[in-house]
């Protein structure tokens, strides 16, 4: 195959000239080489490794954790490729639940069906569960499936009606956080921080375990990391996946300071 220039690259990429210069400064995709006249070239190895980059940016991979991911992935492409591939299967599966979620919900509104509680969120928490789980003990280790299971428990011990209830909750506590960012409250006052309270004991609930300053913090990492997570926030109110966040944070250091 015939080496392309940048431009090429990005004509059948879809990715600019500009991000391509970008990745060759960053040493995320350096050219084949580069040629007498001055212009970058690139191989199949290169168009392989910018397919790569753009999977993982795709499902929400931060642009200074793709380098490393890339250079542990160079040994088994096909394995990594077909890992893409589980996790883009879940997504469609999710967003197949969440229309048909839209639709029956619309149905209901128009008094032609009936849909519990429950079944209002469907797709938002049990179908996602499994593929959000893998990321999980996928970015954090073999630890984090001891406190997936025992989450795991506490959930299957619950009614429907049970768990309703603990969605209804974090519902109300995510509306009045938004309302004081609404209202121009900066996230690390006092106000805030008595509902940030209430959001940490109930996520202490949820892992049923206790929360602690630095494990929050790092749920506040995961939270902003984790494009599912960003874009939930977001829908609730342009801004609130970063203002949530930092109120987290604010808390959490006040916490270890205490």
């Amino acid at each position: 195959m015939k080496d392309l220039t940048v431009k090429q690259v990005a004509a059948i990429s879809g990715v600019t000239v500009r991000t391509l210069h970008h990745y060759d400064e960053i040493g995320l995709l350096a050219p084949a080489h580069i040629g007498a006249n001055g212009y970058r070239y690139y191989g199949r190895a290169e168009l392989l490794r910018l397919q790569r980059i753009l999977f993982h940016r795709e499902l929400g991979v931060p642009l200074g954790e793709i380098a490393a991911l890339l250079d542990r992935e160079d040994e088994d492409q096909v394995g990594v490729l077909m890992r893409h591939r589980g996790k883009l299967e879940a997504q469609r599966e999710r967003y197949r639940i969440l229309i048909e979620t839209i639709d029956r919900t619309v149905a209901a509104i128009r008094g032609e069906t009936h849909m519990s509680n429950a079944e209002l969120y469907r797709g938002f928490s049990t179908e996602t569960q499994a593929a959000y789980e893998a990321w999980l003990i996928e970015r954090y280790g073999d630890p984090m499936e001891d406190d997936i299971a025992r989450s795991r428990k506490l959930r299957q011990g619950m009614s429907e009606a049970e768990q309703g209830a603990v969605i209804d909750e974090l519902k109300d506590i995510e509306t009045a956080l938004a309302e004081g960012m609404k209202r121009g409250v900066a996230p690390d006052t006092a106000p805030v921080d008595r509902v940030i309270r209430r959001h940490r004991a109930w996520v202490a609930r949820a892992w049923d375990r206790p929360c602690s300053p630095q494990a929050y913090a790092g749920l506040a990492d995961l939270y902003l990391s984790h494009p599912d997570f960003v874009t939930r926030y977001e829908a609730i109110a342009p801004g609130f996946s970063v203002w949530l966040t930092d109120a987290m944070k604010a808390h959490a250091v006040r916490e270890a300071r205490a």
